[in-house]
């Protein structure tokens, strides 16, 4: 069986300079890393800003190209595929919730049309079953947010949203770039536990771009630690965080995640679902 999701060397390099001088910057050198297709997980990716996590994730998500190396989707190069075929196995979820939406379009036009553009509905009873069940997926409804602007509704509230809106398309593959650091403390958890049941209860698998190894640790399966463009470390999630072996891991584990620490949210925050729906702040 084919890999859901195959890195072979990828690599990406940009051009920098000025008028008279340019340079080239590789971003992402050599990674290679692969998802099973009958095994959902949360493949977590993790570095510093300028690591290259964001340069992956949009390989990834096709909107860059690889300056080397290949990306296939169900054993399929990424760029093979028309865009719309693309979009409709594998869904992006963004950083900040407030830039992903016009703040003049009502929410339900966004869902609606996502719909209609991947699941071939059409009408208003055929879209609005499909959007209020992956709307309840993520703890809201559709007549809570019907008609309403995004500036009506919380960070967490919005970002649930925006992943209702990557869940409507039904895809394999979700590819979710720093989804909780503009979202409040409170609220960051609920969030991770939502991907947490994505995972276990749909199916899906979800590569996770952060730097925060709180919650890399808390809900990652793998993982890989990224610095400077390199893959300096990767495994199970719990393995690598509770014993790095590479310089910049430990650097990283010993100035976010001490042991003491990591006890502390392991007791704090049980590994289990909790409610979603009470996220209305």
């Amino acid at each position: 069986m084919s890999a859901l999701l195959e890195l072979d060397r990828v690599s990406k390099s940009f051009s920098r300079g000025g008028l008279f001088s340019t340079r080239r910057v590789e971003a992402v050198k050599e990674v290679s890393f692969a998802l099973a297709a009958d095994k959902p997980e949360i493949f977590t990716v993790i570095g510093e800003s300028g690591s290259g996590k964001s340069t992956l994730a949009r390989m990834i998500l096709g909107i860059h190209a690889p300056s080397s190396g290949l990306i296939r989707l169900g054993g399929r190069d990424v760029a093979a595929y028309e865009r719309r075929a693309f979009m409709a196995e594998v869904q992006p979820i963004f950083q900040n919730p407030f830039e992903a939406f016009n703040p003049l379009k009502q929410l339900d036009r966004y869902l609606f049309m996502t719909a209609e553009r991947f699941g071939g509905a059409a009408g208003k009873s055929a879209v609005e079953e499909p959007v209020d069940e992956a709307l309840r997926q993520v703890g809201l409804s559709l007549p809570e947010i019907a008609g309403r602007f995004p500036h009506e509704l919380s960070g967490g509230q919005l970002q649930r949203v925006a992943i209702a809106r990557a869940l409507v398309a039904k895809p394999r593959l979700i590819v979710a770039d720093e989804p909780v650091s503009m979202v409040d403390a409170s609220l960051r958890m609920s969030i991770v536990n939502l991907f947490g049941r994505l995972r276990d209860e749909l199916g899906l698998s979800i590569v996770y771009i952060t730097h925060d190894l709180a919650t890399a640790y808390y809900i990652s399966d793998r993982l890989i630690i990224m610095q400077k463009g390199v893959v300096v470390e990767q495994g199970p999630a719990r393995a690598v965080l509770s014993a790095p072996t590479h310089p910049y891991s430990r650097q990283l584990r010993d100035a976010v995640l001490t042991p003491d620490s990591a006890g502390a949210f392991r007791a704090t925050h049980p590994r289990k679902a909790v409610e979603t729906s009470g996220d209305r702040s």
